[in-house]
């Protein structure tokens, strides 16, 4: 009977200590009452940020809820490179928010990082002064390293590389001080740039403004289309270069 006694009331006290743990468990698991962002933010706001974050507590509580899982759904925002999630006693979250800094546009819809990564920008307006870039998916840091290359360039020349764009067959062109366009092709790449810097430095660069593109896609010279004109002609004294 003794022992009879004693295994029954050790089966009483696991049976308390349980009943017990999910009475304080279902008091501290409180619906989520309180959400703070922190992180510097340039380009997004936090009112923004609160409006995106708000769909993916509604209905958790706070010792339920992933706060893995809710890192990994935060970090489908637009605009958010790095996500940390905490919770703070007794029914908030704190959300530590990276922002993505934009170095490009992309492919018209998207931005770039500077990791050559894209992000959607959703409806907030990026920079106005970020180059144009475009090329097929998955290129994004080839296309911005050789931006920054070509920009380097011809920077030391006093001109803007606007555009670049990488074809899905791999030829390359570009559009320097939002104006001429020049195709630069697949092949010999260095040697065609140039006989560009020379043509350019020569005579094209007084003309620039009565240029519709260059062609580079040459052996020996360079191909130039006039406002005005249907065909490219071919530039005699540039094609020397």
């Amino acid at each position: 009977m003794t022992r009879r006694g004693g295994l029954l009331g050790v089966v009483l006290l696991l049976v308390l200590f349980g009943a017990g743990g999910r009475a304080l468990w279902l008091w501290l698991d409180r619906p989520i009452e309180r959400v703070s962002i922190a992180g510097e933010f340039t380009h997004v706001s936090a009112d923004y940020l609160r409006d995106e974050l708000a769909p993916l507590i509604r209905g958790r509580t706070w010792l339920s809820v992933n706060v893995a899982e809710l890192r990994e759904e935060a970090l489908a925002i637009d605009w958010l490179s790095e996500v940390r999630v905490t919770r703070e006693w007794p029914n908030a979250l704190t959300f530590e928010l990276v922002e993505q800094i934009p170095v490009a546009r992309w492919n018209d819809d998207y931005l770039l990082n500077p990791e050559g990564e894209p992000f959607a920008f959703g409806p907030v307006s990026p920079p106005g002064d970020l180059p144009d870039l475009a090329g097929p998916a998955g290129s994004g840091a080839e296309v911005l390293a050789y931006h920054e290359r070509l920009a380097t360039r011809f920077g030391a020349m006093g001109l803007e590389l606007s555009q670049l764009r990488l074809e899905p067959r791999g030829a390359w062109r570009f559009q320097l001080d939002d104006g001429v366009w020049v195709m630069l092709g697949r092949n010999d790449r260095e040697a065609r740039l140039g006989r560009l810097s020379a043509a350019w430095q020569r005579q094209l660069g007084s003309q620039a403004s009565h240029i519709r593109y260059i062609d580079l896609r040459y052996p020996n010279g360079v191909a130039v289309a006039w406002h005005g004109e249907s065909d490219p002609a071919e530039d005699d004294e540039s094609a020397e270069g």
